[in-house]
């Protein structure tokens, strides 16, 4: 039986590097092979070279932020796969949520979460 994610690559960004290893580690153990950055630039610079399936992002991140990443990421026309996006973040307000929503994100997720929902949603993203 193969692992949900066995030939799927994953982007995880996250400037806390608690986060990063979580995600990470949770994903590479349903068969994913994950990449990870810790700004918004360095993310842009992975997307282009490993092309992800997925892209688990933070909203908030130094030098460029998760919904400029995002738009980089949705809007590339330069032929490339366009990854899924799950957006993680610890801002509690609905705001962030509907501007992501209306900015073509896949998934959203606020911080805590449980990493099975995660796992979940990557899941269906994914077969999809």
């Amino acid at each position: 039986m193969s692992a949900p994610f066995d030939g799927k690559t994953v982007l995880v960004v996250d400037d806390d590097p608690d986060i990063v290893n979580a995600i990470k580690t949770a994903l590479e153990e349903s068969g994913a092979s994950v990449t990870t950055a810790a700004d918004g630039d360095a993310a842009i610079t992975v997307a282009e070279s490993s092309q992800p399936d997925l892209v688990v992002l933070d909203a908030m991140l130094p030098k460029r932020s998760g919904f400029l990443v995002m738009d980089k990421l949705k809007n590339d026309k330069t032929g490339k796969k366009v990854p899924r996006v799950i957006m993680i973040t610890g801002n509690a307000g609905k705001r962030h949520q509907a501007w992501a929503e209306s900015r073509g994100v896949d998934g959203y997720l606020s911080k805590p979460f449980r990493m099975e929902r995660l796992i979940e949603s990557a899941e269906k993203l994914l077969a999809g």
